[in-house]
């Protein structure tokens, strides 16, 4: 190292090129924190242009000093920020105001983690009203906040005469809780408890992973994401879950003496579809509100752009499982809220990493469209999706539509076959506006003598029959057992 290199001071917003994972070549990124492990220091980087998940720490070795981009000091920034207490943070929107209690909270919080009740995962909403924007394929919406978040209470831990490796598997419990933000008027200002809300989803500490590792199952898995496990939990290599109540322990050992008591081998709740390994359990996030919660904590961990709060009542779980001698192992999950204005048929959506580009993103997302068929309705997922799952809902609209397309038989007169818009909606329960914007995607529309017609090529149809040839699971409604529930009739569900 040169003088000049040594000289330099490697602080928090500095920029520049990094060694990618098994040499792939350098790119650039970010410093949001620094560490010393050993005496060395290591630095969290976020690449630029890339997602989050990415991010990692990284030694001195695989970053090229020559080429540091000093962080840019925003003094009016900065004094604003010390008013508020939101380092680091993005300035609340008028949309955002429903959510002050999360940044200020974050952000008074050592940068480790943040131990924050489990809650429920929700996404964030859009503009006010329907926009059909057909360049990215999706509506934007904007919903008012008129619900209210419920604090949880929490339990003081009895003291337990026991050994010390007892003490070491007592139930960990959060440290702190969420404080109402009272606005203007002296109202507090909460998030509604049926739909969506944007969240600080940048602030700094949750821009960073805190958990290493977790162990479910006989999967170990790299997080994605910040989740606002219990703090103690972020200073451990391992983190255990139990893959059928997903409680999180401390050690091997723990979790071994969790499984011998726990007495579920499948998630609770109903299991309302079963064909050959393949089931599904709806669960109450009323009637089973740990489970919910913790099944919201591992979600975040893979979910960057998930708000999580404290109330699960207001929403329904789909948990799929592997069903093997041994028990069932959750494979991913999908929520929707008991009652959606804007016939919302997914709020959430989840496909673990073990068994990702396994099909069962698409099992998930089909199944979400069973349940409305049932209910005699059109559905559409809660927006924005994420990277992966636009990609997951895209691919399934595409296959669902066009095997639709294909299917077509010629009218009595021998007349080319013909479908409305309509009618592909109500076969599919797709909503309109995600039809119309997957076929403008797969560009199968075309102005021809004076009428809009579906051209397909050749090309399309191969790479159509090829992918559904992959497919190896569908749903079969006849091994779906449920009915449909009107919940504006149940009172508070």
């Amino acid at each position: 190292m040169t003088i000049m290199e040594d000289q330099i001071e490697l602080t928090e917003g500095c920029r520049l090129p990094v060694l990618l994972k098994n040499g792939e070549g350098w790119h650039s990124a970010e410093i949001l924190s620094k560490k010393e492990v050993g005496g060395k220091p290591l630095y969290y980087v976020h690449f630029d242009d890339f997602n989050k998940r990415l991010d990692e720490w990284v030694p001195e070795e695989r970053m090229d000093l020559t080429k540091v981009e000093m962080a840019k000091k925003d003094s009016k920034s900065a004094k604003k920020d010390s008013k508020t207490g939101e380092e680091n943070s993005r300035p609340s929107t008028p949309e955002r105001d429903a959510l002050p209690v999360v940044a200020a909270q974050l952000a008074s919080l050592p940068p480790v983690a943040s131990p924050i009740p489990p809650v429920v995962l929700q996404t964030p909403a859009g503009s006010p009203d329907t926009d059909i924007n057909m360049s990215n394929g999706f509506a934007r919406q904007k919903v008012p906040a008129n619900g209210s978040l419920q604090k949880q209470k929490s339990t003081p831990g009895r003291k337990r005469k026991s050994t010390l490796e007892e003490e070491a598997c007592t139930p960990l419990t959060p440290q702190t809780e969420l404080l109402p933000v009272t606005s203007e008027s002296g109202q507090p200002k909460l998030p509604r408890q049926t739909g969506s809300m944007v969240a600080h989803h940048d602030d700094f500490i949750t821009r960073m992973k805190n958990i290493e590792m977790i162990e479910i199952g006989k999967y170990r898995i790299e997080p994605w994401y910040f989740s606002p496990y219990p703090q103690e939990l972020t200073q451990l290599p391992i983190v255990y879950i139990c893959e059928y109540c997903l409680k999180y322990v401390k050690s091997n050992k723990c979790l071994q003496r969790h499984l011998s008591k726990c007495l579920l081998r499948h998630p609770p709740g109903n299991e309302i579809y079963r064909k050959n390994h393949v089931s599904f359990f709806e669960i109450d996030g009323r009637k089973n509100k740990t489970y919910a919660q913790h099944l919201c904590l591992l979600a975040k961990l893979f979910l960057d752009h998930k708000t999580l709060y404290y109330d699960t009542d207001p929403f329904l779980f789909y948990v799929l499982c592997e069903l093997d001698c041994r028990g069932y192992h959750i494979v991913g999950y999908f929520s929707k809220e008991k009652e959606s204005s804007e016939d919302y048929n997914v709020a959430c959506i989840l496909t673990l990493p073990p068994y990702q580009r396994k099909g069962y993103g698409k099992l998930l997302i089909e199944f979400s469209y069973e349940l409305s068929k049932f209910e005699g309705k059109t559905g559409s997922p809660e927006k924005p999706l994420s990277d992966l799952g636009l990609l997951s809902y895209r691919s399934y609209w595409s296959q669902t539509i066009l095997d639709i397309l294909i299917n077509l038989k010629p009218n009595e007169a021998g007349e080319p076959p013909s479908i409305t818009i309509n009618e592909i909606s109500e076969m599919t329960s797709i909503k309109k506006e995600d039809v119309i914007s997957t076929l403008q995607h797969l560009n199968l529309i075309n102005y021809y003598k004076g009428q809009y017609i579906i051209t397909l090529s050749h090309e399309q149809l191969e790479s159509h029959f090829r992918a559904m040839e992959k497919r190896k699971t569908f749903i079969d409604s006849k091994c779906l057992h449920w009915q449909p529930k009107d919940w504006s009739k149940r009172g508070k569900w």
